[in-house]
């Protein structure tokens, strides 16, 4: 491990990626280290459902009461963009296992209440001109052959992707162009100028960027920033096509529904279908463990959706399952920040929509480690700090609390077939 660098970067996932990509290609003199705990892309960016999406976890009327209307535009415009700078890059850099396909994402109304969030959803974008589309029930389901489909809402800004082979890619792209990335370099602390190993070892940088996500949980003083927060997935064996005959994504978009209970699926490159969601539980402290990626009974749930969903696939095997832990930050907020002073920088708390904000905020960081002040340091996430989250227990009943609200509204939903009345709790107790 280099004792000494220019930028030294926490955290081998996207974010730290990007940053190295993006400061190497604008300034290729510069001597860039990543230290990651595990292996590149160990944490949520190789784990993920590979939704390249402009999707920002706050939602645009609420951004724009924070920030304002023109602050708010702007960021919706980078983040489209950014979809495009994604699929630009692959290419660029021939990462042409990542299977970037741009097909949209697909959002399924199965039922009159998720009907009207649907519609919510069409009328904020037309609004904000994001580019999401109602889709009637035929059209949907041309589309996805799901059950109980009322209709569906679809935005173009989003691509499909291989996550695992895109981090592979870009920690190539970054090495050729001269970063160092050390694998099995777990940081106990990370400050101004010094980063400290566990193992005691120091490595000096005149900047440091943090790119942490949920692992942010494990920094002194940092403990409160995310709460960790599981997303779990399973997949299918490969599918023939007479199967996908039967089920659609013919364009290889992604998809959801309109639940509150967050799920999230693709078609994969290898033809299989990948479907995930929310459901595992906070554990108490913000811990992080390998067991916690496992939860057969939040599994049994996803698999049994997937046939819910898509009965013609009864009798397909599941051959994969696996899960892992995203950041969310108090108020649903993420944030990308550089202090000039101590020439310390820091992104995450993407909820789980970071595979394209992640390439934004590389960018940024970019801008911001250079000195430059550009429309992307300008936008308004940047400096923006999230309150920390409540200290235990409040935090571990709370985040499950909100957990088992949405859960509780969709079951209401179901009997009910009317927006939920849990639904304003739940609302109340994000800050949504």
């Amino acid at each position: 491990m280099p004792s000494r660098s220019d930028v030294i970067i926490v955290g081998g996932g996207f974010t730290g990626l990007w940053t190295a990509y993006y400061l190497l290609r604008a300034s290729p003199a510069l001597s860039v280290t990543i230290l990651e705990a595990e292996d590149v892309g160990f944490g949520a960016s190789g784990r993920n459902g590979g939704w390249v999406s402009a999707l920002f976890p706050v939602g645009a009327d609420t951004l724009a009461a924070r920030h304002g209307v023109e602050a708010t535009r702007a960021l919706g415009v980078a983040l489209r963009h950014t979809v495009t700078e994604v699929g630009d890059i692959v290419a660029a850099e021939r990462i042409s296992d990542a299977g970037f396909v741009r097909g949209g994402a697909l959002v399924l109304a199965r039922g009159a209440a998720q009907a009207a969030r649907a519609e919510a959803s069409v009328a904020a974008g037309e609004r904000w001109a994001d580019g999401t589309i109602w889709l009637d029930a035929g059209a949907a389901r041309e589309r996805l052959a799901a059950t109980e489909v009322s209709g569906a809402t679809w935005n173009p800004h989003c691509a499909r992707i291989q996550p695992r082979a895109l981090v592979e890619g870009l920690a190539q792209a970054v090495r050729a162009r001269g970063g160092v990335i050390v694998e099995g370099a777990r940081v106990a602390d990370a400050g101004a100028g010094l980063v400290t190993l566990a193992d005691g070892q120091v490595a000096r940088g005149r900047h440091v960027i943090r790119a942490t996500e949920a692992y942010t949980a494990r920094l002194p003083r940092l403990r409160r920033r995310v709460a960790p927060v599981y997303s779990l997935l399973v997949a299918t064996e490969p599918l023939p096509e007479s199967v996908w005959a039967t089920v659609g994504l013919a364009g290889r978009e992604v998809f959801a529904d309109h639940r509150h209970v967050v799920v999230y699926g693709q078609r994969s490159v290898d033809n299989r279908l990948v479907f995930g969601g929310r459901g595992a539980p906070y554990h108490l402290g913000s811990a992080i463990r390998p067991e916690f990626d496992r939860d057969e009974r939040v599994f049994r749930l996803l698999r049994a959706g997937v046939l819910e969903l898509l009965p013609q696939l009864t009798g397909v095997r599941f051959t994969h399952a696996w899960g892992g832990p995203l950041g969310i930050p108090r108020d649903w907020h993420p944030g990308v920040g550089y202090d000039p002073v101590a020439r310390v920088g820091w992104a995450g708390g993407y909820v789980g929509d970071g595979v394209a904000a992640t390439n934004l905020a590389g960018r940024t960081l970019a801008d911001l480690v250079l000195g430059r002040h550009t429309s992307l340091t300008s936008l308004p996430w940047v400096g923006h700090r999230s309150r920390p989250w409540e200290p235990e227990p409040l935090r571990w009943v709370g985040v499950n609390a909100g957990l088992r609200l949405a859960a509780l509204a969709d079951a209401e939903e179901r009997l009910t077939r009317r927006p939920a009345l849990t639904g304003h709790a739940l609302a109340r107790l994000t800050g949504h």
